[in-house]
């Protein structure tokens, strides 16, 4: 039985007024100790070792739950909470297995309005702080922003990496960091797990894509610390991902395990510029990839369990002592060599600290238990990513302030002043690819009907969408007569009969292209509009590759993404308000001959200029 250690003196005991003051707002207790943002490891150490030991495995987890509250979610929520987890609610999660974090998805029902998000934070603290030894807890989302977001409108949205990589603008980069930092610190939200610091090498990459900032090592460096800097600044711990790069891959790690065949000496200069560059502008965390790697690691571990990546490379070579955390335990990619049982004691062998979001957690957190009981870990090597985590948690100041308030959201949240920057920084990453005959931009004197069609894939959170009816909105808005027809991603023979139909009689046709392949029936979609004779533009709202599959058209541009933030830029771009600005961050193969470049790094029209 493992027996508590003394409580720490009074001399030891750190000042609490500023958990007090949070407590008289939310009408939470504070805890009966506090460490100050600068407290050192001796105070932390003795708070570890007040912790029982299925404390100390708890601390290890990030788990997710589902539910808008802490506790009294929905029955429906509670029903998925008992199934896949064996709890109520998130505060019977905190209770039973002392997780030391919860991470947020939209799909588990956890971001739904700012103020709700800020209400199931505070829950989340006053069960962590309600523990035997009160820790707070450290809450995290996938926030990326362009195709990835958890937490949506009214919250600010912003353009994604590769967006951003269009761009080019560090300042910028930085700046939309450091505004999605703050929205999310007023949540509660205090671990991010972005910006990625993978170099899209391939473009056939089908996960990470346009969640990179390109494919120069040395620009994507630059970006990286650029967010890095922005989201640290806003009181968020970043997190770069996929040590040690998940950027040239064919296989989606999560439903297979993918393998790099990059030499040690590739891997040093196309995958380790980014995370060189987040160790030192400070990352607070960095996050495993589910692959194989091996020049790295020989015995094909992926990249998450294996010891000479993780503690040889990451720790030893590169000199990074921050916290590590997994990608999610629930992927294929860490799933398939060994069973779940094995996956997080194998994790925390190689170097893991955070263990994040098991398929069981029961199994997850009672093979930890017993790996400890057993001898296979030591709970000195538990002590260790345990000390990692706390000074996190208490350089992010959540032993002082563990909990937000209501003002705070108001005053932060999907403010004026950030949805006008999200704008801005949005017209800056648009990418103007072809523009035969000088003919954008448009006028509603010259071009004024607008058939808006194309793919309307699913929205990431909080967007209103689907993109057509989006971009045929700001169309309407800018003062054209816009009309939406979503023909979908696979558009059926109807579909683009009908859209041929709806052709006749307007100025212009906008077409939004997703992830065009050669076989895909949107290239039939164009060509088929194209022969109509009304000018066609197609705008690809996500990966730029579809230009290479596609004849035809008058002007195509490049969104990056399909959030509204990115399409309201791309129609204030073709009709003139906002001038294109964006290069590709990636270049263009031809379709025909991959070998060959359509388009290189750093192509992109401005107006005035030919093709």
């Amino acid at each position: 039985m493992h027996h508590r250690a003394p409580a720490p003196s009074r001399r030891t005991l750190l000042t609490v007024s500023a958990a007090a003051a949070a407590a008289a707002v939310t009408g939470v207790s504070a805890p009966a100790y506090a460490t100050s943002d600068r407290t050192d490891d001796r105070t932390l150490e003795r708070l570890i070792s007040r912790m029982s030991l299925e404390e100390k495995v708890g601390q290890l987890f990030v788990m997710r739950v589902y539910g808008h509250s802490a506790t009294a979610p929905d029955q429906t929520d509670i029903d998925l909470n008992l199934k896949e987890i064996g709890v109520r609610t998130a505060a019977d999660l905190v209770e039973k297995y002392h997780v030391g974090g919860v991470i947020y998805f939209a799909w588990a029902h956890n971001t739904r309005a700012p103020h709700q998000i800020a209400d199931l934070s505070n829950g989340i603290q006053r069960a962590a702080l309600a523990q035997p030894t009160p820790v707070p807890a450290l809450i995290s989302t996938d926030q990326e922003h362009g195709i990835v977001c958890r937490v949506g409108e009214p919250a600010t949205l912003l353009p994604g990496a590769m967006a951003l990589g269009a761009g080019g603008s560090r300042s910028d980069a930085c700046e939309a960091a450091r505004i999605a930092g703050a929205e999310l610190a007023a949540v509660g939200i205090r671990q991010n797990y972005a910006p990625v610091a993978d170099v899209n090498v391939n473009p056939a990459n089908p996960v990470i894509g346009v969640r990179s900032f390109g494919s120069d090592p040395q620009a994507v460096a630059g970006l990286v610390a650029s967010q890095v800097k922005g989201y640290q600044e806003a009181g968020v711990a970043a997190t770069s991902k996929h040590f040690p790069g998940h950027g040239d891959t064919a296989v989606d790690s999560h439903y297979g395990l993918p393998t790099i065949s990059h030499t040690r000496e590739q891997w040093a200069e196309l995958d380790a510029p980014p995370f060189r560059s987040a160790i030192a502008a400070g990352i607070d965390s960095i996050m495993t990839a589910h692959i194989v790697v091996p020049a790295l690691d020989p015995s094909e571990d992926p990249a998450t369990l294996s010891r000479p990546i993780l503690t040889g490379i990451l720790r030893e070579q590169l000199g990074y002592d921050g916290v590590v955390v997994t990608d999610s335990l629930g992927m294929e990619g860490v799933r398939t060599k060994y069973g779940d049982a094995r996956v997080p004691v194998l994790a925390l062998k190689a170097g893991v600290d955070q263990l994040l979001n098991p398929p069981s957690l029961d199994v997850a957190w009672n093979a930890v238990l017993k790996a400890v009981q057993d001898g296979e870990l030591t709970e000195a090597r538990l002590d260790e990513s345990i000390l990692r985590i706390l000074r996190l948690k208490a350089k992010l100041g959540l032993f002082r302030r563990p909990y937000v308030t209501a003002a705070g959201v108001d005053r932060t949240v999907g403010t004026r002043a950030h949805l006008a920057r999200a704008d801005r920084i949005a017209e800056d990453t648009t990418t103007l690819l072809r523009n035969e005959e000088s003919f954008l931009p448009i006028s509603r004197r010259t071009h004024g009907k607008v058939l808006v069609v194309g793919a309307d894939p699913a929205s990431p959170s909080g967007t209103t969408g689907p993109p057509t009816t989006t971009l045929a909105a700001e169309f309407s808005a800018l003062g054209f007569t816009a009309t939406a027809l979503s023909t979908g991603i696979t558009p059926t023979a109807a579909k683009i009969e009908e859209a041929v139909a709806a052709a006749a009689g307007q100025d212009v046709v906008v077409v939004g292209t997703y992830n065009v392949s050669a076989t895909s029936p949107q290239r039939t979609l164009v060509a088929r509009l194209v022969a109509t004779g009304v000018p066609v533009v197609t705008v690809a709202i996500r990966n730029p590759y579809d230009i290479a599959q596609l004849t035809g058209q008058r002007a195509t541009l490049a969104a990056y993404s399909w959030t509204d933030v990115e399409l309201r830029a791309a129609v204030r771009v073709i009709a003139g308000h906002a001038r294109p600005r964006g290069r590709l961050p990636v270049p263009v193969q031809r379709a025909d001959d991959p070998t060959l470049v359509l388009y290189p790094v750093g192509h992109g029209l401005s107006y005035g200029e030919r093709n």
